[in-house]
């Protein structure tokens, strides 16, 4: 196995950690629960590693940011409109 495999590992596993999280904050509506500071924190910082990944050509960074920061993103907006 290469590293590189185990980036892709590493990326589907933390990307898929999010998915729950958003699709309970979709069904439900409420947003109440979410850190509005950590989760603005972490999309901007989720930016800057897709960014990262970019400047590398690290394809596992560059599609597991890309993912997360979809869903870090639908769930920031709705933590601001339901929140």
């Amino acid at each position: 196995m290469t590293g590189e495999w185990i980036g892709y590992a590493a990326a589907t596993l933390t990307t898929l950690s999010f998915v729950p999280q958003a699709v309970k904050l979709i069904r439900s509506r409420d947003a109440r629960s979410i850190s509005l500071p950590m989760y603005a924190a972490f999309t901007v910082g989720i930016g800057c590693w897709l960014g990262y990944g970019l400047v590398l050509g690290s394809w596992p960074m560059i599609a597991a940011n890309t993912i997360t920061l979809l869903l870090a993103a639908t769930i920031l907006g709705l933590k601001l409109r339901f929140g």
